[in-house]
């Protein structure tokens, strides 16, 4: 088969390639979580199937590594205290300290997911333990470093005043395009034990009461609809 003469329809082919790409990363995460966070590479490849996709198991785990997708049935395996779990050295350093006395003196952040326009969209908050106040977020396709750096660039106030920003050790919060926006602002980093929902418990309490009170009953129409509102 003769290839793209043109650099335009070189440009198209890798254009559709991405759509593609997008168009089964977007179904493998509805299907994900219209199944309640159960189903893994091999139910996840069944259900794909079904609509037409043929994708390979590895390329499933890879889209699903890449978005943090992780099957309930895999977490029922982990042991949360057990020694070398843990890819990255960087210790709990809040603790589970979550009264503090100082405004943005600790700032903690967790990512969701929303449907939006029948599809599985992601927000990303950040949270003032001062005051338990949500001080930047951000939406987007796809659950990413770049969706938790805009959340952090929409903060609208002095980032240098951030002492501690605690997460868990999900990749799109400790990778080197956050790791290098938090030394700029000389931030210091602090990760949950892995397994541990508990460690950053207040982020956890705030999506439950985003979900309870504003997403629930809920139609967004886009991803624009979304973060305005």
């Amino acid at each position: 088969m003769q290839g793209p003469t043109t650099p335009q329809e070189h440009l198209l082919l890798l254009a559709k390639e991405r759509q593609a790409e997008d168009d089964i990363t977007s179904d493998i995460i509805e299907i994900f979580h219209s199944n309640y966070q159960n189903y893994g590479t091999r139910k996840i490849k069944k259900e794909l199937k079904k609509r037409g996709k043929i994708v390979s198991r590895r390329r499933i785990g890879r889209v699903m590594k890449e978005q943090g997708l992780v099957s309930t049935y895999t977490l029922a395996q982990f042991k949360p205290h057990s020694s070398g779990t843990n890819e990255s050295e960087q210790k709990n350093e809040l603790d589970r300290q979550f009264i503090q006395n100082e405004a943005l003196s600790v700032v903690v952040s967790d990512l969701t997911y929303v449907r939006v326009n029948k599809k599985w969209q992601y927000i990303c908050v950040f949270v003032d333990l001062y005051n338990r106040e949500i001080i930047g977020y951000s939406a987007g396709r796809h659950k990413s470093a770049l969706l938790v750096y805009r959340a952090l660039a929409s903060i609208k106030t002095d980032l240098h005043k951030i002492k501690l920003f605690h997460t868990d050790r999900g990749s799109e919060f400790k990778n080197k395009l956050i790791d290098d926006a938090l030394a700029t602002f000389n931030i210091q980093r602090s990760l949950s034990m892995k397994g541990c929902p508990y460690d950053n418990a207040v982020a956890e309490a705030t999506f439950k009461i985003i979900k309870t009170e504003f997403i629930r009953g809920r139609h967004f129409d886009s991803l624009d609809e979304l973060e305005n509102e």
